[in-house]
């Protein structure tokens, strides 16, 4: 198991909680080539990790993130051939995979600007608490490039539903914090100076509760959607039947019958639904 140190952003772990913070508040918290690569990597070692019981993204300054730097990544980009392109693509999708792939809650503290890719890694975390300074935008159409990116058409369809997600696809248009939380973009907006202490204690709550189950919970969110109905309650009765046996179960009785509060004991084994 690696220790986690990583060299292109802030990472802090306490109370069970790891928040990981975009560092280049000069450039908006755009990310490199570097940050992109650490970044998945970080997301995906976490999952190895059972003192992390839940993940808050964030980023240091007036930006979330803005997507990638124009001038590390953009103008790098107009160098390459059809193979490097492709290469470079996958390694963006790469890090949104990683953090629908990391079997802990992870919530987006959208401290500002979520623009682009900065957008896209909001929206693959399971929740978002918005700033009321915060502004997102799917923004590739602007610069001629497909909204579907890094898994936007694939994700934001099931958050805020087809009409709106193609909207903001086709549109590439900028929307404030308001209008986020009126589409469902975002679970809920604060003043700005509150933003990360919201989401933190979320995250302490979340990290305070059922590991195991919250495991199986982002699991089964994730393979339920290309199931039938039929088949989505017999993988819930089954993955309901493994938490059953589970520690937790029987200490939250325990904690019940004898009036004392619960304890709950961790995820010493995994769960992965087939």
């Amino acid at each position: 198991m690696q220790e986690i140190a990583p060299k292109t952003f802030r990472y802090e772990l306490k109370s069970g909680v790891a928040t990981i913070t975009l560092t280049r508040p000069d450039r908006l918290n755009s990310l490199t080539f570097a940050v992109y690569n650490e970044l998945a990597d970080t997301l995906s070692e976490l999952n190895r990790h059972e003192e992390v019981r839940a993940v808050i993204l964030t980023g240091e300054g007036r930006a979330f993130c803005s997507g990638g730097d124009v001038d590390d990544i953009i103008g790098e980009l107009f160098s390459r051939d059809m193979k490097g392109l492709l290469e470079f693509t996958r390694v963006t999708g790469r890090l949104i995979e990683n953090i629908r792939a990391l079997r802990r809650p992870v919530i987006a503290a959208v401290n500002g600007t979520a623009v682009g890719a900065g957008a896209v890694i909001a929206l693959a975390s399971d929740m978002r608490i918005a700033s009321d300074t915060a502004k997102f935008g799917f923004i590739f159409p602007r610069v001629g490039l497909s909204g579907a990116d890094m898994g936007a058409a694939y994700l934001l369809p099931r958050v805020v539903g087809l009409g709106h997600a193609s909207e903001l696809l086709f549109t590439g248009d900028i929307i404030d914090a308001q209008r986020a939380l009126t589409i469902g973009l975002v679970n809920r907006v604060v003043p700005q100076t509150e933003c990360l202490t919201a989401a933190t204690a979320l995250a302490e709550r979340l990290a305070s509760g059922p590991a195991f189950a919250h495991t199986v919970t982002k699991e089964m969110i994730e393979k339920e959607h290309s199931m039938s109905l039929s088949q989505a309650i017999e993988a819930e009765a089954q993955a309901q039947a493994i938490c059953m046996q589970h520690p937790d179960f029987r200490a939250s009785y325990d904690a019940w019958t004898a009036k004392k509060p619960i304890e709950f004991a961790g995820a010493p084994f995994p769960f992965r639904a087939k």
